[in-house]
């Protein structure tokens, strides 16, 4: 090619030598920014609404918030909460390691306590614990109404309904840790109470422990059906208060705003409990 071509060969157009001389034009999002406008609009009227309306008597839920009845059914709410999910989860524990045992009759009964106690409802159980007296009188010489009395009723009853659902629980954790990790620690020696306290029981703990939170918050609202059977709690305290004041709907706030604030601070927990045993995965990361 002669130097005249060359010559009159049309000159190439600049081209930028840097990425940040362009001109990033950002996306518009019109729709995104439209739906929450609306979507806070209507939280807006919502909350002013609530605010604003004077049959929910806020002075009433302020004056009644932190009276001795209502404390005194918290207190026994919270205090059932946590002996049912203790005694729940260590039967559940059980019934789990009976479902993944070698015997076919442990597996058996296991399984069917769990098809059972989840196929009646928590109500139904209550209610046929209650007038367990009807069909046994008595048990070992001592009368069923002296010994089972309303909260005992409560402890069994939720328990046993609570037990079927953890028994699931624990043993979908325990299924989700590598069977290959199990193999390695047996080639290294170690022995059975080793193996399950220091590779099975963290690793099924990042699956057990979500469930459990949901539960866990589950149990503490679930405790308001044992009203029904004249137990204290917190739903039966501000019921006894109304029924003698007629303020119903401030007495039903007070119940709706600890239990709002109660199962805040579990959720919280529950956050950071997932958050520890959620360490090195990649769930963390």
């Amino acid at each position: 090619m002669s130097s005249d071509t060359l010559a009159q060969a049309p000159a190439a157009p600049d081209i930028p030598e840097r990425a940040d001389s362009l001109t990033i034009v950002p996306q518009r999002r019109l729709g995104q920014w439209t739906a929450a406008v609306a979507v806070l609009a209507l939280l807006a009227l919502a909350v002013t609404s609530v605010l604003r309306n004077e049959a929910f008597q806020w002075d009433v839920v302020a004056d009644y918030f932190t009276s001795d009845a209502v404390l005194r059914g918290l207190w026994l709410t919270l205090w059932l909460t946590a002996v049912v999910m203790v005694l729940g989860f260590v039967l559940g524990t059980l019934l789990a390691a009976a479902r993944l045992s070698a015997n076919p009759v442990l597996r058996s009964v296991s399984w069917g306590y769990v098809w059972l106690f989840r196929s009646i409802p928590i109500l139904v159980q209550l209610l046929l614990w209650f007038n367990i007296g009807a069909l046994y009188p008595q048990i070992l010489g001592v009368k069923t109404v002296d010994l089972l009395g309303p909260v005992t009723v409560a402890i069994i009853g939720l328990t046993l309904h609570e037990a079927a659902y953890a028994a699931e629980v624990v043993r979908g954790g325990i299924l989700s840790v590598d069977r290959g990790q199990i193999e390695a620690a047996q080639a290294l020696g170690l022995s059975r109470w080793r193996r399950w306290r220091r590779i099975v029981l963290p690793q099924a703990m990042r699956s057990i422990v979500p469930p459990a939170g949901n539960m866990l918050i589950g149990t503490l609202k679930g405790t308001s059906i044992v009203s029904v059977i004249a137990v204290q709690d917190l739903l039966y305290s501000v019921q006894l208060v109304y029924h003698r004041t007629y303020q119903v709907i401030p007495l039903l706030m007070v119940a709706t705003v600890w239990y709002t604030v109660v199962t805040s601070v579990l959720s919280l927990g529950q956050y950071y409990v997932e958050k520890h045993y959620a360490r090195g995965s990649e769930r963390a990361r």
